[in-house]
């Protein structure tokens, strides 16, 4: 890096509170960091040319130790359990105690972008004590315009030291570990975990707080969109199939995880995806398997064969959740600009442990909202520190309820008023378990709701038949192409019928009572059917 450069970096760093750091790295590009990562012997260089690294005991997000700093004139915020408020004084003392932590250690720095809008955009700096955090911030966010100097102002500054180790006594935290964000400062910090994750998500809870002021929906959604133009979106936690079901060889990327629906169309906040590799099949996968082989991609938790450097994405020694993170360009016919038209269909995925709900349904636009007001799936193992390896059901509003800093309501309205304006379809897909729940009866093949996306993207089910459930309400077709009729009626899988409606029953009265506490203070009204 040239001299007026570092001082630049060095000036800017003095204005946020870091004195006296090491060697500066500033916008490293791919390869350099790898040599960084091999240098500073932070992960392994896999056969294929990916990097592998391991996240140590944090192998999940850490959603008990996240913060909002609660400044006295903010009181628009979703306080509870999900945002946990912080003394602007609790924060101040992390802040200073983490960049004294920073004294005389190198600094690996990216000046980056989310939200391929040029209206809508957010500059941000990340700065980590570590190589390889900088290269997954560079392939996860947006870094196509190339600076030649720093941005003077950044909207917002990520401060990650996954060496360092809060003090619940002293911090307020509850652990070691630590997310906080301050809104006002426009300050994050993220302190005791490796975990990449965390850098991710803490910059999507910063859009789900900015956009909606521009009236522009943040959604935790993956996005294609077909030759013709026709765009779909895959809303659904973490393991429900997003990724998946978006990289279709048929038709074009735009996002794998995070987008807004603004006035003149969809757009994605990042450059990159961020993939689960657990049981990766390079026949059923085969564009993320090409994916995560090759040079520039993070692999987080992968089992690593030291000697032949091949990775086994079967093994789960380190975790379920093991992740790659690649740049969105590895993905053949992937829209590096990152934005589409108004979505023509929203598909809303769930992976129902339960094996109750249909495999696919027709949503109402009540229907619409309620499920993304529910938000149910099955949480699965890995994913959070804390869960077990049994599938947990959960219900997270508008499928990314770790992530909204605001009511879910304001965000379902915004849906509701786009749903209604675009004419936008709305489904409902089931990626669990038919047959019966996990343990008894049998994951829903993926080809088969590959068959399912592509009927309704394909308008094949516009004049299909189309029966009503009876517990849910929900509109779920007869036939489709592709698919075994049996598959479509999750009752006659069974074994029991009345072991079915029974477990239903359960399931039903559990989305009433969580609809029920997420909506009793709105003071709009969302029909629940």
């Amino acid at each position: 890096m040239k001299n007026s450069t570092q001082t630049v970096i060095r000036r800017n760093l003095e204005r946020q509170g870091i004195y006296n750091p090491g060697e500066i790295h500033w916008n490293y590009p791919t390869a350099r960091l790898i040599e960084e990562i091999i240098r500073n012997k932070e992960g392994w260089l896999s056969h294929y040319g990916a990097v592998v690294v391991h996240t140590g005991k944090h192998t999940g997000r850490a959603p008990k130790d996240k913060f909002i700093v609660a400044h006295s004139d903010h009181d628009e915020f979703w306080w509870g359990p999900i945002n946990t408020p912080m003394p602007p004084q609790a924060f101040e003392r992390l802040y200073r105690k983490i960049t004294t932590f920073f004294q005389l250690r190198p600094l690996y720095i990216q000046d980056l972008w989310l939200g391929n809008h040029p209206t809508h955009r957010v500059s941000v700096r990340i700065i980590t004590e570590t190589a390889w955090h900088s290269l997954f911030a560079r392939n996860l966010f947006i870094h196509k315009d190339i600076l030649s100097t720093p941005h003077p102002d950044p909207d917002f500054t990520l401060i990650h030291a996954p060496s360092f180790r809060a003090n619940p006594v002293e911090d307020g935290t509850r652990s070691e570990t630590v997310i906080a964000i301050d809104f006002q400062q426009r300050l994050i910090l993220i302190g005791g975990t490796a975990y990449a994750g965390e850098i991710k998500k803490a910059m999507f809870t910063v859009m789900n707080y900015l956009l909606p002021q521009k009236n522009v929906l943040p959604m935790h959604c993956s996005a294609n969109v077909g030759p013709e133009g026709d765009v779909a979106l895959f809303f659904g936690l973490s393991g429900t199939g997003k990724t998946t079901l978006s990289s279709d060889p048929n038709r074009y990327l735009i996002g794998d995880d995070e987008h807004g629906w603004s006035e003149d169309g969809i757009f994605n906040f990042e450059g990159g995806c961020y993939a689960k590799t657990i049981h990766l099949n390079a026949q059923l996968e085969p564009l993320i398997w090409s994916a995560v082989h090759r040079f520039g991609t993070v692999l987080e938790n992968v089992v690593l064969n030291y000697d032949s450097r091949l990775v086994d994405f079967e093994a789960d020694t380190i975790t379920e959740n093991t992740r790659a993170a690649y740049p969105l360009e590895f993905i053949p016919h992937a829209l590096t600009e990152g934005r589409g038209d108004h979505p023509q269909h929203i598909f809303f995925l769930s992976a129902d442990a339960f094996g109750v709900l249909p495999p696919l349904a027709r949503l109402t636009p009540d229907q619409a909202l309620y499920y993304f007001l529910t938000g149910y799936t099955a949480k699965l193992a890995g994913t959070e520190t804390g869960l077990g390896r049994e599938p947990q059901a959960t219900f997270s509003a508008c499928f990314g309820a770790p992530f909204l800093p605001l009511h879910p309501m304001i965000y379902a309205r915004m849906l509701r008023d786009k749903i209604q304006r675009h004419n936008t379809r709305v489904w409902l897909i089931n990626t669990g378990w038919t047959g019966g729940p996990y343990g008894v009866g049998s994951r829903i093949p993926l080809p088969y709701t590959r068959a399912m996306v592509r009927a309704v993207l394909s308008n094949a089910m516009e004049n299909t038949a189309y029966y009503q459930d009876p517990i849910f309400g929900l509109w779920v077709p007869e036939t489709c192409p592709g698919v075994p009729s049996e598959i479509l009626h999750p009752r006659q899988t069974w074994a029991d019928p009345n072991v079915y409606d029974r477990q239903a029953l359960l399931l039903a009265e559990q989305f009433h009572t969580n609809f029920e506490k997420i909506t009793k203070d709105s003071p709009v009204a969302i029909p629940h059917r």
